[in-house]
């Protein structure tokens, strides 16, 4: 692959002459950095362009040069794949001018937006025409949709909605050469050959930057309720959550996975949430429900605990009175990641298993950690879609860094693990530069043999993202 070429002063006065004023500046600490800290990027320039023309200039002039680009959107990924942190300086690309919500089609389900446009406008935008773009992160008020389809985002909501790429009919690009793929269409039928608006999302940048998309919305919910349930252990809270999908009739949005580490580590950290249960229990699980009008999701809460207590799998439970409630119950689950952050984790682990092998992998994986040493375990997440965020931390009073010399092995005892379970070791955070020695040792051979075909077809100079997802 050819070198790459360093983005420097003359060159970006080059670049600012084809593009509005304003549209190149040197790019912000806080572009080049990613939110735990844990990567720094350098960058020759930003450009903020302001529509897809003005991308495809940009990109057509890092092709001509050969300088590296990098996408960023709300820089809220916890990969690296927004950071650049070696190599020929980059142009560093931010989508955040294009905000724009194109149009909206309620009869159709379907939302055009721009790639900047931020995920919670995107959310209130079909609110206002009584819709539900169901796409739902605690970094929602920041994150954008480009880099939610770039990175394949998933959230709360998989469950019953899917990932974002199941919430995406179509997306408009501007591909490696500079050119522009129409792509961002509303059909739900488009048997013409390759997709690529599957190839573009999930490819964190690395093929292509997506400037525009079709996203599909659903309706509504009329109803909404949602509960916290005590469970014995993860095999009860599967059983349940087969227990309540069947009760429920499909209505459960979502069904989270909480361990008493997590509880404790809000009180650890002091951070002001109320704690659901007089006594922290070890395992419990939120279920959130969104029905139609002539259902009554509280009394479905009610009857999914009273079977579940039948069963054993319920031994104690809170439904929500009333949606302020509800949004406590959510606020203690999306206070979580905060509170771990300010533990310090030794090591953060975003993989996924197929349903029925979670209760198990808990068990081993604990028990494997023990053998390495004295660790404290925050193991929650989306049940309902098979991933966990399985996160290692020092005995209290410990700090992290006490640990360094242990991250790999606990990190290749977890993955081990995961891969013999036939599970993944990103699930929905990515892989970019962060997880690409991981994607080398237990991907699938054939995949990355096409994976790397697929990079130098598309973008033979290595300018898109360069070292993110496929090393250069």
């Amino acid at each position: 692959m050819p070198m790459l070429t360093p983005m420097t002063p003359a060159l970006a006065t080059e670049l600012a002459a084809l593009l509005p004023s304003g549209a190149v500046r040197p790019a912000t600490p806080a572009e080049l950095e990613e939110p735990r800290g844990k990567w720094h990027g350098h960058a020759g320039c930003a450009v903020r362009p302001a529509n897809t023309e003005q991308v495809a200039q940009v990109i057509r002039f890092a092709a001509q040069h050969r300088i590296g680009v990098v996408p960023w959107g709300g820089g809220t990924g916890l990969v690296g794949g927004q950071v650049m942190p070696d190599g020929a300086p980059p142009i560093l690309l931010s989508l955040e001018k294009m905000d724009a919500i194109r149009a909206i089609y309620p009869e159709e389900n379907v939302l055009l937006a721009e790639a900047g446009a931020i995920l919670a406008n995107v959310q209130a935008a079909a609110e206002a025409e009584d819709r539900l773009f169901p796409l739902s992160l605690a970094s929602e008020g920041t994150c954008r949709i480009g880099g939610n389809l770039s990175a394949n985002a998933g959230g709360v909501n998989v469950l019953r909605y899917g990932n974002a790429r199941e919430l995406c009919l179509g997306v408009e690009a501007v591909l490696p050469d500079g050119s522009i793929f129409h792509g961002a269409r509303r059909l739900r039928k488009d048997n013409t050959g390759y997709d690529l608006r599957h190839l573009l999302i999930g490819a964190e940048g690395t093929l292509g930057v997506i400037t525009a998309a079709a996203l599909r919305l659903s309706p509504r919910p009329v109803r909404q309720g949602a509960a916290l349930m005590v469970v014995d252990s993860p095999a009860a809270a599967l059983t349940l959550l087969s227990l309540a999908q069947d009760i429920s009739g499909g209505t459960v949005s979502a069904f989270e996975l909480i361990n008493s580490m997590g509880l404790e580590f809000l009180a650890e950290a002091n951070l002001p949430v109320r704690q659901p249960f007089a006594e922290i229990p070890e395992w419990m699980v939120l279920i959130d429900l969104g029905t139609s009008a002539a259902q009554d999701p509280s009394a479905l809460l009610e009857t999914i605990f009273e079977a579940g207590a039948e069963q054993d799998l319920v031994t104690d439970g809170v439904i929500a009175s009333s949606l302020t409630q509800r949004d406590e119950f959510w606020t203690i689950r999306e206070t979580i990641p905060e509170a771990n952050k300010r533990v310090g984790a030794i090591i953060s682990n975003d993989i996924s298993l197929p349903l029925s092998a979670i209760p198990e992998f808990v068990v081993r994986a604990k028990a494997e950690i023990a053998k390495i040493g004295e660790f404290r375990i925050n193991s929650f997440g989306h049940l309902g879609d098979g991933n966990l965020h399985y996160n290692i931390f020092a005995p209290k009073g410990g700090r992290a860094g006490d640990h360094a010399n242990q991250v790999q092995t606990l990190k290749d005892c977890i993955n081990d693990l995961v891969a013999e379970m036939d599970g993944s070791f990103s699930a929905e955070h990515g892989i970019g530069r962060l997880k690409v020695p991981e994607l080398e040792r237990y991907g699938d051979p054939a995949k990355l043999a096409a994976m790397r075909a697929i990079k130098a077809a598309l973008d033979p100079q290595g300018i898109m993202n360069p070292g993110a997802v496929l090393r250069g």
